[in-house]
């Protein structure tokens, strides 16, 4: 297969899975506890990319400095919480709108540089606030989604957002696997116990197709989506790379329809226009791409 082929599969790795995850999301958190749920993925994930890591990299990499380590926590703090959040609001809110609230990260991690003093292009800035407009015709009380719901993804992607722009700023590990397994662990381990402290899982309970949502999670959306995001990173040039921010919604909204049944409001459709077009302009016009979900994803993965 040639580097091109490679390059396109890969692409194609990002935007399918990553995609899906809030999918993975919906399944998984039908029958099981959300922060049970998010906590045990997390807990689960960052063990496997652990050993994956020291298997293929060797161990050394995974000897990191106490400040890297403590950066790793802060930051594995907000993207997997941040992830909880979507396993709650997913229980009210379609797929397809979570995935395009959180498709606003780029704008919000725009709009935080701006507040640190970076002068962004303006086309990004005006992409910013075009792009917010779009955001307030889909956090609006529509299709049956709460409003309460629909700002807990906002918050999501607020949060997504600021350590997405603190993991370029904090000293991390000169490994990207190694850090973001120590973030998965560090997310997990915060998560699992309030998982636990607020709710009784019984397991007798747990659907087939929401186990398979999880195990979809931990290894497709945080193992499998991740290495092939690595990948491109190292083989591609970001301006492609970045192009998931703009498809994976599109993923989500398509497979939201098939799979769950969910429709479309002329809002959503218009508000996912305006999200779209200004997260292709920013993602093009910066310099810094916009980092993913994957942790999950989505990371959402998740991102």
């Amino acid at each position: 297969m040639s580097h091109r082929a490679r390059v396109w599969v890969a692409l194609w790795t990002v935007y399918i899975i990553w995609g899906s995850t809030y999918l993975g999301i919906e399944l998984a958190g039908e029958t099981i506890p959300p922060l049970f749920a998010v906590g045990t993925r997390f807990v689960a994930a960052a063990l496997l990319m652990l050993g994956f890591t020291a298997w293929r990299r060797g161990v050394r990499v995974l000897r990191v400095a106490p400040r890297e380590l403590a950066s790793c926590a802060v930051v594995g703090a907000l993207l997997p919480t941040a992830n909880g959040l979507l396993f709650i609001a997913e229980r009210h809110v379609s797929t397809g709108l979570t995935s395009l609230i959180v498709g606003s990260v780029p704008l919000w991690v725009v709009l935080l540089r701006t507040s640190t003093g970076d002068r962004p292009p303006f086309a990004s800035l005006a992409g910013v606030l075009v792009g917010f407009g779009g955001l307030a015709l889909l956090v609006r009380p529509s299709g049956g989604a709460p409003l309460w719901a629909l700002l807990l993804v906002v918050c999501s992607a607020v949060m997504w957002a600021t350590g997405s722009f603190l993991s370029s700023r904090l000293p991390m590990p000169r490994d990207s696997f190694a850090a973001t397994s120590y973030e998965m662990l560090a997310g997990g381990l915060i998560l699992l116990p309030i998982g636990l402290a607020t709710t009784h899982p019984h397991f007798s309970q747990f659907s087939g197709r929401s186990i398979a949502g999880w195990f979809y999670l931990v290894s497709f959306g945080s193992i499998i989506g991740y290495t092939a995001y690595v990948w491109l990173l190292d083989n591609a040039p970001i301006s492609k790379v970045a192009t998931y921010a703009y498809v994976n919604p599109i993923v989500a909204i398509a497979l939201g329809a098939i799979v769950l049944h969910e429709s479309l409001t002329w809002s959503i459709v218009l508000g996912a226009v305006l999200i779209l077009a200004c997260v292709a302009v920013v993602v093009r016009r910066e310099t810094i791409p916009p980092e993913a979900e994957a942790i999950g994803a989505g990371a959402a993965e998740t991102r």
